[in-house]
């Protein structure tokens, strides 16, 4: 994740512990130590919407092979002894899975932060009440775009009416709540609206997604953004978050999936002699850019642990068979210890870019489904040749 906000106007925010090596509490374990990761559990593959770019591919109903209540208990005990920060419990739609509140508290007694990504729309005002009772510190709902054009990316009628309303139920019950969009030629224009969504309806945060080409996202590679679309999205994003900042209603701002983000924000800062270009630079070589099978992690339904949410097609192990913390510990593994030091594997641009210790190679499961290969060039990199100081071909 890329804070633009940080970036642009120095604004703190909850989770900087978990982005930064500088400042506050810091997670991170030392540079000799096997790194404990946020998990993303997909806890569910059941839902009730038919989202096109889903990367889960989720359907409508819970797969006969997901983890049981019991198996679930194991899991959670043991990332909470392995120290692992945060569980993020997403689907599918996570609230659809019987013993969801149950398992959140549990794992909320046990000592993690719990945090949740939903579609929103079964978010009524007594779910609310529970998920603050159980102590969730976040709740991301997801929107991409405004009204009949959710919808239509949602595959139902009345989806974003639905989802507005468990936003408001949410923050009704002072939940802190994150708005996450996944941007496509078909809704990004649409940005500056879901900016005017934020500032009225008092929310939080906004997570705003590059596609990435995995479930049924690999249908959408055409729809993704061309540079030009994402040079243009990002200088809207940047004008908000400033726009908001100076009047006085800062929203914590991220864009996640696209670490050339940063770059860009940096050589922008740099290009106007902004004071805050140096301290940028500093947190982004501090994040030190993309951490899939570092310091992000994801567990699907039947219990396969991968080295994030996008890695559905690669198993590292089944926690079925062998506990979470020993797979993650097992740097044997061929694709963990790459992903652990993928500098020297880097090709193409990637492998030249001067930015490498800001980005690090950014998102390699888009590489692989657009070149088949893992180490080619980030087809979703829009920086010119000249911005990152390379002159090669791309692979």
């Amino acid at each position: 994740m890329i804070s633009v906000s940080r970036l642009l106007c120095n604004t703190v925010s909850p989770g900087d512990h978990l982005r930064y090596r500088t400042g506050g509490h810091v997670s991170f374990s030392p540079d000799n130590a096997i790194p404990k990761p946020v998990v993303v559990w997909n806890s569910t593959r059941a839902c009730n919407l038919k989202c096109l770019h889903c990367y889960a591919s989720a359907t409508t109903e819970a797969a006969l092979d997901e983890l049981t209540n019991s198996d679930a208990r194991e899991f959670i005990t043991d990332i909470a002894s392995f120290n692992a920060p945060v569980i993020l419990f997403s689907g599918g739609e996570p609230l659809m899975r019987q013993d969801f509140f149950e398992l959140a508290s549990f794992a909320a007694n046990a000592g993690l932060r719990v945090a949740l990504s939903t579609n929103g729309t079964l978010i009524d005002a007594q779910t609310a009440q529970s998920l603050k009772q159980i102590g969730f510190t976040e709740v991301g709902i997801s929107l991409d775009g405004i009204g009949d054009n959710n919808d239509r990316f949602r595959g139902s009628k009345g989806a974003f009416t639905a989802a507005l309303n468990g936003i408001r139920h949410s923050i009704d019950q002072g939940l802190r709540v994150s708005l996450r969009i996944t941007m496509t030629r078909f809704n990004y224009k649409e940005v500056p609206a879901i900016f005017k969504l934020i500032e009225e309806e008092n929310i939080n945060r906004i997570c705003l997604y590059h596609l990435a080409y995995s479930g049924r996202g690999d249908r959408l590679i055409k729809a993704d953004l061309t540079s030009e679309m994402t040079r243009e999205t990002m200088e809207t994003i940047i004008w908000h978050t400033v726009d908001l900042h100076d009047r006085g209603k800062p929203k914590e701002v991220l864009t996640v999936g696209n670490h050339a983000d940063g770059v860009y924000l940096y050589l922008k800062l740099l290009r106007e002699k902004h004071p805050q270009a140096e301290k940028a630079l500093e947190l982004l070589k501090s994040n030190g850019g993309n951490n899939s099978g570092v310091r992000i992690s994801a567990v699907d339904n039947t219990g396969n642990v991968h080295p994030d949410q996008f890695w559905w097609h690669y198993s590292l192990g089944n926690i079925k068979q062998k506990p979470f913390s020993q797979i993650w510990s097992d740097e044997s593994e061929p694709l963990l210890k790459a992903l652990r030091n993928r500098k020297p594997l880097l090709k193409g641009r990637c492998g030249a870019c001067k930015y490498i210790d800001i980005c690090n190679g950014n998102l390699r499961v888009r590489s692989e489904a657009y070149y088949n290969d893992l180490w080619g060039p980030d087809p979703a990199c829009y920086l010119t040749d000249d911005e990152i100081g390379a002159k090669v071909e791309i692979a």
